[in-house]
């Protein structure tokens, strides 16, 4: 028997490796063969794509939904079955049953075996679904040699998840609805195991957020500093204005965090992201930059306090806490979030299936803000990349700090999102998926 293991592709998709497929290959009897293709890597052949393939399971995300299904009804015209799963078909599993022999719902460590032995004695069942969290101890080391194929493809970082869950709860987020609001954790001694064994120039932690248990933190961070690891991950603001934190980090080798700042506003609270302090930003920024560790700040336009004057002023903050990175996102209404819910209910969502347009990156925002125009959210969000990544802003953020090795990374990492922000962002130049590019 052979299944193909797909992850398909979505416009803005990052070419990391699929930690998720990884995962299922390493629950595989050794006695099937497996494939492994990369959407986002090689685009996906929908006529000839997959010879020999008696399963075909596809990891699906919202905004690869579309692309996801695309593939699937493709697979299944050619009478090969098809499993998706992933966090699209958990939050719509009616919706992706349309599109799929079998749909996995939930975590997979505990069904992708009894999903494989049903489909060997032909009993694959429409629905499989995980009732309960998945202890992160069962979750086994990740197959990563269905990725050398493709090695050269993807950033050289090892992708590495040792807790899953979240206790906060922002409206717009999916993770403590697919994930549960509980921290559950990895033993200490399995990471450093799997650590070990890692040969790529660096980590990135998929957790969403590092710090998230503090004390578990502490312990995991201590035990990691003598690998001498360099790292990158995600991480909420609570706990990083602590000094016993951000030396913890420096000495496990963190180099860089992905934060979720949101927006300036002290009225974010309402959204349920109660950890964020504005107030707070100016000093914990400086902190972590004098600390060596890059704060790639995020940020989101179009909450209901949002006004046309939000963009200029992120913009400004960024620009005079001489942030390194930043990122700036449209508010996006996903599947299965308060946020979805509540504008469907009040008559403001303006495609209440964004996901299936083939052009959705376009057509966003997809929901009508309170403070401005559709058109106004949009062209603010496309001034502010271009803005931040202008060259005078580039020159208004450098800054010598105590660490070196940031200014290595800051002009190229500018430069490459400079040309990110005009062409992708203002120009909307997309590069729809197809064999034939």
């Amino acid at each position: 028997m052979r299944i193909e293991l797909v992850s398909a592709a979505a416009e803005d998709s990052a070419r990391l490796t699929p930690l998720a497929l990884a995962t299922l290959a390493a629950l595989t009897p050794p006695d099937i063969e497996l494939g492994f293709s990369d959407d986002q890597v090689r685009p996906i052949d929908l006529e000839n794509g997959f010879p020999g393939a008696d399963l075909v399971a596809i990891s699906v995300l919202s905004k690869t939904a579309y692309r996801a299904y695309e593939i699937a009804d493709a697979c299944r015209t050619k009478g090969i079955p098809v499993v998706l799963g992933g966090i699209h078909p958990t939050v719509l599993p009616e919706e992706a049953s349309t599109h799929a022999d079998a749909v996995v719902i939930g975590e997979a460590e505990l069904l992708w075996p009894r999903l494989l032995e049903d489909f060997r004695v032909h009993r694959l069942q429409k629905f499989y679904r995980q009732e309960e969290w998945v202890d992160m101890n069962r979750s086994p080391v990740p197959r990563r040699t269905i990725f050398r194929p493709h090695s050269g493809s993807y950033v050289p970082l090892d992708v590495v998840q040792t807790t899953r869950g979240c206790p906060f709860h922002c409206e717009f987020c999916t993770v403590h609805s697919i994930f549960g609001s509980p921290f559950r954790m990895r033993d200490i001694e399995k990471v450093i195991a799997e650590v070990r064994d890692l040969e790529r120039w660096g980590i990135l932690l998929a957790d969403d957020n590092v710090i998230g248990n503090v004390s578990y933190f502490q312990r995991l961070f201590t035990a990691l500093a003598p690998l001498k690891l360099r790292w990158i991950g995600e991480a909420s603001l609570a706990g990083l204005d602590q000094e016993q934190n951000l030396k913890i980090l420096q000495r496990s080798g963190c180099k860089a965090l992905f934060i979720g700042f949101e927006s300036l506003s002290p009225q974010l609270k309402t959204t349920g992201k109660t950890q964020n302090h504005p107030d707070q930003y100016r000093q914990i920024i400086r902190k972590l930059h004098d600390h060596g560790i890059i704060a790639y700040a995020a940020f989101m336009f179009g909450f209901d306090f949002d006004d046309p004057s939000i963009f200029e002023r992120t913009v400004e903050f960024a620009v005079a806490n001489k942030i390194i990175l930043a990122q700036f996102a449209m508010l996006t209404p996903y599947p299965g979030t308060r946020f979805y819910s509540r504008l469907k209910a009040e008559g403001r969502l303006l495609r209440d299936r964004w996901w299936l347009s083939p052009n959705q990156e376009i057509l966003a925002p997809h929901f009508r803000p309170l403070g401005m125009e559709p058109e106004r959210l949009r062209e603010g969000w496309k001034w502010a990349w271009k803005e931040f990544y202008s060259l005078s802003s580039i020159w208004k953020r450098l800054d010598f700090w105590p660490a070196l090795h940031p200014y290595l990374a800051f002009l190229p990492f500018n430069l490459r999102q400079r040309h990110f922000a005009r062409n992708k962002i203002c120009a909307e130049k997309t590069r729809p998926r197809s064999w034939k590019e």
